[in-house]
């Protein structure tokens, strides 16, 4: 048996979530300049997290917000990281490139709430939970088949043992005195909400105290940072999850220094 800690961060901003364009898969955007100030800021807020792994959407804005936050991160600036297609945001099909008020009217011609509704040539919620608990099963059984044996790697250790020292609450170390692997996960607005989703709803993580529900689902920011900690336990076919909890989700106290411009970037639009 053994915990580990996920840290999914959504990517800073694009001109494309400046202007609340949806870019989905199919546009393939850059960081702003907003957005590299605020990647910096998360980089610099989560520098002391000894990432054991990083793993990040295959899309450029995820892979450049990755590489900043590894570049500051004080353990993990030689960790590999790995670029995974099932991070990537949700696919909006023929309405990539399209504002979301063209979105909603969309769905508003087919009868359908903007949230449930799947453009032409674009993914349902169903089929990105599919892909999110297809890249949850592979890490589980990655880090049990590397970890579950072994113990706690040093790195870690260092990182738990700081974050026993901190008072709890606000702080970057958060649920990170439970674990002994970190793994942290950049991907997508739309796609991290799908995926608290199912570790909340499906997956019943436990919620921290006196935590609100509106929240917990709120869009997640550009760089907005979500925590789990699950604890695995071996069996013939596979890990089995024994325990899971939500950290904090949606946390952006790291952009409390840039201007109210910079803090806006687009909400769940890619």
């Amino acid at each position: 048996m053994f915990t580990l800690s996920i840290t999914l961060v959504r990517h800073g901003e694009t001109q494309y979530n400046k202007e609340k364009l949806l870019q989905g898969q199919g546009v393939d955007t850059p960081l702003s300049e907003t957005g590299v100030q605020q990647a910096e800021a998360v980089g610099k807020y989560l520098r002391d997290i000894a990432f054991n792994y990083v793993f990040s959407s295959n899309l450029q804005r995820a892979i450049h917000t990755a590489e900043i936050i590894r570049r500051n991160n004080t353990h993990c600036s030689g960790t590999e990281m790995v670029l995974d297609p099932l991070l990537r945001e949700r696919g909006f099909g023929v309405a990539e490139g399209h504002s979301k008020e063209h979105l909603k009217n969309m769905a508003n011609a087919a009868g359908q709430s903007c949230r449930d509704y799947t453009p032409p040539g674009g993914e349902t919620l169903d089929q990105v939970k599919l892909r999110f608990k297809k890249f949850l099963k592979a890490l589980f059984q990655q880090l049990s088949d590397e970890h579950g044996r072994a113990g706690a790697p040093e790195a870690a250790n260092g990182t738990a043992a700081a974050a026993s020292e901190r008072a709890p609450g606000g702080s970057a170390e958060d649920g990170l005195q439970e674990a002994s692997v970190h793994a942290l996960v950049v991907s997508h607005g739309a796609y991290i909400r799908v995926a608290i989703k199912h570790l909340l709803e499906d997956l019943k993580s436990s919620l921290p105290a006196g935590a609100k529900m509106s929240q917990v689902f709120s869009p997640c920011p550009n760089t907005g940072i979500s925590r789990f900690v699950f604890t695995l336990s071996p069996s013939e076919s596979g890990p089995v999850l024994s325990a899971a909890r939500c950290c904090f989700t949606n946390r952006k106290e790291h952009l409390g220094n840039l201007t109210a411009a910079e803090k806006c970037g687009g909400k769940e639009m890619g």
